[in-house]
């Protein structure tokens, strides 16, 4: 029994001895260890811009879909997408179909209107004589000669109506033909959705007629494009807009907003508001229609102001902002700086350091690797 507890007594002895050898150890090497040094950053002039990004697409402003005022097939394309062209241009040629019922319907007109005229001709001619033999009076065969004159109109109304039906247009319109389909502005083609042989429909009350080509002023693009909610409050009319296009690289592009909307959309779960900006083109420069975009919209910038990175700034248990200015080796003292414009990495500094100050990186020491 004595023997266990000299052998306990033995082994709590050497394991305090160790303990107390491991604390000494430790204690020794913390009071010899290098002391701990930072990274410094120095503030310089730069520009801090504030932006949100709004996502969308280039769209030319006005872009005008040209349709057929006539039905029928398409005979002739005079236009290709690329092609520049001026308002009045001809685009298409389109060769009237007649429809069966109306062309029938439009000859018997005519026949019913030649056998009206007809008649009307030979009661004036048979009055005519009464009237200079005197039989009857002038105002008696005034009413022959209005008969002969109206039944003249209608004849010739009866003939412009079948020369619709068969080639689209008459004569006494002074039109040379409706079946030729022009440009109603000037711009380029952006698209010929049809080809010759196809057949296209007017428009009417029941259908917004066959599109033949679209037609743009490439000169006037906007930016169209949707920005969420919680940004749209920091906008207003006449902010500059940054447009970077994906398949333009290393070019930007400045745009006016000139219209916010009213009401915003879900769009994927999130309430976006449509928002539009014109696109600034220098002289002779292109850019294609439907490119997607992305639009940085300053909100606020600060050029060529002092800064310096926000991981350099600290924070007191009162909230005030200083760094630690370097002012030895390991050695630093705490200057209280007045902060400006921040774009979340870069903060202005007003007041408290200079360019030639060094701050303290308090949150990355540099480590030894001895």
């Amino acid at each position: 029994m004595k023997k266990g507890c000299l052998t306990t007594l033995v082994i709590f002895s050497l394991l305090v001895v160790v303990g107390a050898a491991l604390t000494i150890n430790y204690l020794y090497g913390k009071e010899n260890q290098d002391p701990e040094s930072f990274n410094t950053e120095q503030a310089k002039l730069s520009d801090i811009i504030v932006k949100s990004v709004a996502t969308g697409s280039v769209e030319p402003r006005k872009e005008i879909e040209i349709k057929p005022q006539i039905s029928g097939i398409i005979r002739e394309l005079y236009v290709e997408a690329g092609d520049t062209v001026k308002y009045g241009d001809p685009i298409a040629k389109v060769k009237v179909i007649p429809n069966m019922l109306s062309l029938n319907n439009a000859e018997n007109r005519v026949e019913q209107a030649k056998i009206n005229l007809d008649n009307a001709e030979l009661d004036f001619n048979r009055n005519k004589t009464l009237l200079d033999q005197g039989v009857i009076a002038m105002a008696e065969f005034q009413r022959f000669d209005v008969a002969k004159k109206g039944a003249m109109e209608e004849f010739k109304a009866a003939e412009d109506n079948l020369q619709i039906v068969r080639e689209g247009v008459a004569k006494r319109s002074g039109q040379s033909s409706n079946t030729i389909v022009t440009a109603t502005i000037s711009g380029m083609i952006l698209n010929v959705p049809i080809e010759e042989g196809n057949s296209v429909i007017e428009a009417n009350n029941f259908n917004d007629g066959t599109t033949i080509a679209s037609v743009a002023d490439m000169e006037d693009l906007i930016f169209r494009g949707n920005i969420d909610e919680s940004e749209v409050e920091k906008l207003k009319n006449g902010m500059t807009l940054i447009v970077t296009i994906g398949a333009i690289e290393g070019r930007e592009f400045e745009a006016e907003l000139e219209y916010i909307s009213p009401k915003g959309a879900d769009i994927n779960g999130a309430i976006q508001f449509e928002v539009r900006a014109a696109i600034k083109l220098e002289a002779g420069e292109f850019i294609r229609a439907g490119y997607s975009a992305n639009a940085d919209v300053v909100l606020d910038r600060r050029d060529q102001v002092l800064a310096i990175s926000e991981r350099v700034i600290q924070f007191d248990k009162d909230q005030k902002t200083f760094v630690e200015v370097k002012v030895g080796e390991n050695q630093w003292e705490r200057r209280d700086v007045t902060l400006g414009l921040s774009d979340g990495i870069t903060v202005e500094i007003l007041s408290g350091i200079t360019e030639v100050d060094e701050a303290k990186l308090w949150n990355q020491p540099i480590k030894n690797t001895d």
